[in-house]
């Protein structure tokens, strides 16, 4: 940890050729980014893809006006350092860490990139007593300002009204696709169908902790189960629904929590306050599974509620009836 930590320069112990040769490899990674944020939109989003792509060619322009400066001033060797060499440099967010969290998420974190950049370059100048070296990293505070604003214009040119709408449209699609709909089905599947072996080892034995064990090892073999089921039964190439392992991990996390919502009140040693709760948090999980239906895959409130709660009185009653036997 230490020679890693002390291995990296400070910048204010940075030469202004090492300054300059930090912006060039800086502007040539956020063209990077951006052009990555292009590839995976594009399918999707074609009109946001087109803005990252423009925003990429002005990232290349700044940068052979840098490359053009170091030369003019330092000679054709560019020394290489980067961000991560330097103590205290902003750092970019991984395309792994933002890629799932939406268009409207991937726009604030480019928005973040340049007021990150223009923010750098400001502070750089500042710190600096030559009178070159101000007056470039001057400039270059007011293009990452202008770059900003060039975005905002190609956002206007590429991505109209209609063109957000569909996107945001597309957007929430893919989401119920991916993430609500296995998710929704493994909440129903865990709440509805671990009912019975619980509550029919609640009243054949009237003992919390073995109905606690049926329903932890029922919530979790029926989670494993369906994340499997799902990741295997669709690889998402075709249906559109998305990546497996997502589609699979919505799946199965929701019908673990789903059937542990009532296996965790027979923690309690009182049999029947053990059951009375698991009751009242199984009418809980009812709700929102029929609040979730309502909300995101537009069923009538009304008529999902009916459906769940029957569905659940139904398998309530099947494991009370024998258990009781």
């Amino acid at each position: 940890m230490i020679p890693a930590f002390t291995s990296r320069r400070r910048f204010k112990d940075l030469s202004e050729r090492e300054i300059l040769a930090l912006a060039i490899s800086s502007e040539e990674d956020d063209a990077r980014i951006y052009r990555s944020y292009a590839d995976m939109l594009r399918t999707r989003f074609p009109a946001s893809a087109s803005v990252f792509e423009g925003m990429a060619t002005e990232e290349d322009g700044h940068r052979r006006r840098l490359i053009d400066e170091f030369g003019r001033r330092f000679g054709d060797t560019i020394p290489l350092i980067r961000r991560e060499h330097v103590s205290g440099y902003y750092a970019r967010r991984p395309i792994w860490l933002v890629e799932n969290l939406g268009i409207e998420t991937i726009r604030g974190e480019a928005t973040r990139m340049e007021r990150d950049a223009h923010r750098f370059y400001l502070a750089a100048a500042a710190r600096t007593q030559d009178a070159g070296t101000r007056r470039l990293l001057g400039d270059l505070a007011a293009a990452e300002a202008g770059h900003e604003r060039a975005a905002g214009d190609l956002e206007a040119t590429h991505l109209g009204e209609d063109a957000r709408t569909a996107e945001a449209d597309a957007d929430h699609r893919q989401f119920v696709l991916t993430w609500v709909q296995p998710g929704l089905a493994g909440l129903m599947d865990g709440s509805v169908s671990t009912l019975a072996p619980i509550f029919a080892t609640a009243f054949a034995t009237q003992d919390t902790w073995t109905t606690f064990l049926v329903g932890l090892a029922a919530s979790i073999g029926a989670g494993i189960s369906m994340g499997f089921t799902e990741a295997a039964s669709d690889d998402g190439q075709i249906s559109g629904r998305g990546s497996p392992w997502k589609r699979g991990v919505a799946s199965g996390v929701m019908t673990t929590v789903g059937g542990l919502g009532h296996a965790l009140p027979y923690l309690i040693p009182h049999f029947w306050t053990a059951t009375v709760t698991a009751m009242v948090v199984v009418f809980v999980e009812l709700w929102a599974i029929a609040w979730i239906q309502n909300r995101y895959m537009d069923t009538p409130f009304l008529r999902a509620t009916f459906q769940v709660v029957l569905g659940g009185a139904l398998v309530f009653a099947a494991g009370a009836l024998i258990g009781s036997g």
